[in-house]
């Protein structure tokens, strides 16, 4: 097209330049002048890279006075257009518009503007948008949402209960699944479902003290969900942002300590709105109807103004029946409201987990059990299945059936199954035995030497210090030899790990010992002795230097042979690879003890627990190992019991401790109490187990299909492709580093200048499950990731990939045969907790049209048709489509007609989909409300509600263009 003084033209390469108008031309150049960057260019007239600026009748355009015109004609005079419409503020007819006087920072924003413009984007980028969109589509759709990503092994009992609390609203139950049985795990499911899904967009995690760390690495490690630890520094930094400092982030993390000694943040956390609260160690929050206790008053003011609460502990009924009625009071006050109530409705529901047994081993059900499984169940709905279950012309398989389908009545109507989940070791699969391994050893006359003077010295003032004084000789010797001794050339410990390392070389040892300050100096030891790889991983290090260690440590060629951790810096580690402990010293806390165990005992470990104790004898060491050991077995079983029978022989214990391990009959009597006592509760728990209600918790068989399914969707190939070409277009560099392992780092020539999820120094990432759980320091990269997500966001919100043209060699049709790809998008305008989600998301609908208007879209599949076309330049591309203009117009109100029947289909099976989903929702909920009050009123009110709002909403929902891809047919 020849160039004409008045002309409006865009730049191809700049397009921030705006509108350029044509002002000088001349033999070879063409010169432009862009008003709104006040910028002037000057090209070559035969390849200037700018595009033609064409508005069409039913475009809208702007002038640069302000006012807008919908175009009804466009005349054309010796090169230069004249607009002519109706003005749409005054509404005035035949108001004619020139191109000069079009609006100087017009932007292209529909696609077809876009291509008409000349902004015609790669083909690849088009292809890549694509796939974003419908992706996104099937995330949202997803019933596994929420479940698939997370950095962790499938376990079953732990995807049920997930599932079944991370898709109800506002989710409010006791989590109390035994040690080791992921609580944590479960609970940052219920997290990460409820966030994703718009539930929860503020959450307040409260634990005790010591686990802050704990949890702060597992949300970011296994979830990717950033909390902010919460103390007093943190609250007065906040308060030059916000009044309230808890306003300030979405996602916090506290103690409950914190909150308990301080009346202001307690009173200013309780104000900040949130939307779930999790608790964990719930068992610490006493309770009594006449005193509860701080903690308790807490978390209680919380509970009663957040819609969400979960509370964690592994010992429902340790403390008792009325701390257990407690902490459910915290979660349904109106359904818990009296104690004797609650007792009375227990022993109404302990007969029929017999029954259940009973009817799950095949034996034939007593008339007592029948009659147990009547008061809960009607005759109406139980004599039907127990003629079916009892008769002898029935095959066994229906039996089986049937016997399983009366199981879940019976746990649908069960009195906490709705609040109360309780999986114990006995009744879920997979664990390690534990195996104890003690090694005593003479006690060097140093330290006999440094322990006497310190006695005769006074040594520390309180007994607790003094006994664990007594616990770690090796402090006093430092003490009293001065930073230069070096205690690890004589401790008889330090030789015997040395040994037992030369004698394991292929296997990986974690060494866990109390103090940061004793694992670097057995680090030290260990390198300057015998050479021997080691690793240290303390609180003292930050979390990138941790991951370093971890990763030294998994790695199975050239890494270390052994980790030396120190109590604090080992919380919320999993090093499951190993099963070689090494526990250089003991803690007094058997919690603490247990969690070191857990660090390698936890379902899905594949060996056997070596647990090796190097102890001093005749010393405090010696005392404890036996109590631990005799006392509770609390080595080689986990030890519910372990903290109740601490907290009645405590001072007995620490009395001993402090005298060095002399008193011989005083701790074979404490052995011996602490053993039946110990037994005592174990029985009275074993009694009190409700088998009902683990086999409600562990999910049985839908437990197990539930982990295959996602097992089936882990190393979805269309992922890591996706996820290459979509690093690619951002502009990320990708290292490949074998062994199901990528680095990803950002590049100077990034499309934006950060990229979510991505760290600044960049990090390794690896698309497999079982690569992620065994590197720590590694990304884990689902669908659910950031760096997938924010991408896709990313993507979509900087127009990528809205226009292409493309080439299809095919001498089967005519050459210059047009093609049109339209890639709409059906989307609901809705608040994001509403659920819209669920059932219709933005959803995009390929429509490609001959140069007819037939729809080919059901008969020519996009990948296929993709891999038969070849990219064409930007220059090229714009020659096409300025020569097909008109056609290209045509063939969009073809599919605009087209989308419209889409549009009307898709609503259609949205609300048909939503009202089956949550009417049968609502059915059961209101049939299991007459006889499990567990059942919230607002639940329902709540579903009721979602489903008169849904309806609207999809009804509104509306239809635009999102991308478009001309393909003209070429013999060439």
């Amino acid at each position: 097209m020849p160039f004409t003084l008045g002309q409006r033209w865009i730049s191809d390469t700049e397009h921030e330049l705006g509108l350029g108008t044509v002002v000088a031309v001349d033999a070879r150049t063409v010169t432009l002048m862009f008003p709104a960057s006040e910028e002037n260019r000057v090209y070559s007239r035969n390849d200037a890279p700018v595009t033609r600026v064409m508005f069409n009748v039913g475009d809208v355009v702007d002038s640069h006075e302000g006012w807008s015109l919908k175009v009804e004609e466009v005349v054309e005079d010796k090169g230069v257009f004249t607009y002519l419409g109706t003005r749409t503020d005054t509404e005035e007819p035949g108001v004619a518009l020139r191109e000069i006087m079009l609006s100087h920072q017009i932007r292209f924003n529909k696609p077809q503007d876009k291509l008409f413009a000349g902004q015609i984007d790669r083909m690849d980028r088009f292809a890549l948008r694509f796939r974003a969109l419908k992706n996104q589509y099937q995330q949202h759709r997803s019933p596994l949402r929420g479940l698939c990503g997370m950095r962790a092994g499938l376990i079953p009992h732990q995807l049920y209960i997930a599932r079944e609390v991370g898709r109800r609203y506002a989710p409010r139950v006791l989590l109390a699944d035994e040690v080791g049985l992921g609580k944590t795990i479960e609970a940052g499911m219920i997290i990460h479902q409820q966030v994703l899904s718009g539930r929860a967009e503020r959450v307040l995690i409260v634990v005790p003290e010591t686990l802050q760390h704990q949890w702060l690495v597992e949300m970011m490690r296994r979830f990717n969900l950033h909390f902010s630890i919460f103390d007093e520094e943190r609250c007065v930094e906040a308060f030059a942002d916000a009044h309230n400092p808890f306003d300030t982030a979405q996602y916090v993390l506290c103690s409950l300590d914190f909150l308990r000694k301080s009346r202001r943040r307690f009173e200013q956390v309780v104000e900040a709105d949130w939307d779930l609260l999790v608790v964990d160690e719930a068992h610490h929050l006493e309770w009594s109807e006449e005193k509860p206790s701080r903690q308790y008053q807490v978390v209680e003011a919380l509970a009663e103004k957040t819609p969400g609460v979960l509370l964690l502990t592994a010992t429902p009924e340790q403390l008792g029946r009325e701390s257990h009625f407690a902490r459910l009071r915290l979660l349904d006050p109106d359904r818990f409201f009296e104690f004797e109530t609650f007792i009375e409705e227990e022993r109404q529901y302990a007969p029929v987990a017999d029954a259940v047994a009973s009817l799950l081993s095949g034996n034939k059900l007593s008339n007592e059990e029948k009659n147990a499984i009547g008061e809960l169940l009607s005759e109406q709905d139980v004599e039907p299945l127990l003629r079916i279950i009892e008769a002898s012309d029935v095959a066994e398989e229906q039996r089986a059936a049937t016997r399983q389908e009366l199981v879940e009545h019976l746990m649908d109507r069960h009195g906490t199954g709705r609040v109360l989940f309780r999986n114990t070791r006995g009744g879920v699969k997979g664990f390690p035995n534990r195996h104890l391994n003690l090694y005593p050893l003479t006690i060097p006359s140093q330290y006999q030497t440094a322990m006497k003077v310190a006695g005769m010295m006074g040594g520390a003032t309180g007994a607790e210090e003094k006994a664990l004084q007594m616990l770690y000789p090796e402090d006093i010797y430092q003490q009293f030899e001065g930073d230069s001794a070096t205690w690890w050339n004589f401790d008889p410990r330090v030789d015997w790990l040395i040994s037992h390392l030369q004698a394991n070389r292929q296997e990986k040892v974690l060494v866990i010992c109390a103090r940061a300050q004793t694992a670097l100096t057995l680090e030290q030891a260990l390198r300057e002795r015998e050479g021997i790889r080691a690793t240290v991983f303390h609180e003292g290090m930050s979390i990138i230097e941790r991951d370093k260690a971890a990763a030294y440590f998994a790695d199975e060629e050239g890494g270390a042979q052994v980790l030396l951790c120190s109590e604090i810096g080992s919380e919320g580690r999993n090093f499951q690879f190993s099963n070689q402990l090494v526990m250089f010293d003991l803690p007094m806390n058997p919690d603490l003890l247990e969690q070191r165990i857990g660090r390698l005992d936890r379902i899905g470990q594949r060996r056997d627990i070596e647990i090796h104790v190097p102890h001093l004898e005749n010393t405090s060491q010696a005392t404890l190992v036996r109590w631990y050991n005799e006392g509770l077995n609390a080595f080689e079983e986990t030890c519910p019991t372990g903290r109740s029978v601490f907290d009645a022989i405590q001072g007995e214990l620490i009395e001993l401790l402090g005298k060095g391990g002399n008193d011989l009959d005083a701790l074979e009597s404490m052995i011996e109490r602490s053993a039946e006592m110990h037994n005592h509760l174990k029985a009275k728990l074993d009694q009190g187990r409700d088998r009902l209600l683990e086999m409600h918790s562990n999910g049985g068989d839908d437990a197990q299909a539930l982990a295959k399914e996602i097992e089936a969707l882990d190393g979805d190939t269309d992922l890591v492709t996706f996820a290459l070409g979509l690093f690619d277009t951002i502009g990320l560099n990708q290292d490949d580093r074998g062994d199901n392992a990528m680095v990803v780092t950002p590049s100077e020539h990034m499309m934006v200048p950060s990229y979510p999820g991505l760290p600044y120094e960049g990090c390794t990432i690896t698309f497999d499950r079982d690569t992620a759980l065994s590197r720590e320091d590694m990304h884990f990269v689902s669908w659910e990731h950031p760096m997938i997500q924010g991408g896709i966001d990313l993507l979509l919100s900087e127009g990528v990939g809205t226009t292409a043209v493309s080439l299809l060699k095919n001498k089967a049709l005519p050459a210059g045969t047009l093609l049109l790809e339209l890639i709409y998008t059906i989307e609901a305008q809705a608040p994001k907790q509403s659920g819209i989600g669920r059932f219709l998301p933005q959803k995009p609908v390929r429509i490609l049209l001959d140069g007819k208007g037939g729809n080919l879209s059901a008969n020519v599949e996009f990948e296929g048709f993709n891999r038969q076309l070849s990219p064409v330049n930007r220059h090229l591309g714009s020659k096409l489509v300025n020569s097909v203009q008109k056609e290209i117009h045509s063939l969009i109100t073809v599919g605009d007609k087209a989308i419209e029947a889409e549009l009307a289909q898709a609503k259609e099976e949205s609300i048909q989909e939503m009202k089956q989903s949550l009417g049968e929702e609502l059915d059961r909920l209101q049939a299991l409300k007459a006889v499990n009050p567990n059942i919230r009123d607002d639940e329902l009110e709540q579903l009721e509600e979602q489903m008169k709002a849904l309806t609207g909403y999809i009804n509104s929902a509306q239809v635009q263009l999102d991308s478009l891809r001309l393909i003209v047919v070429s013999h060439n």
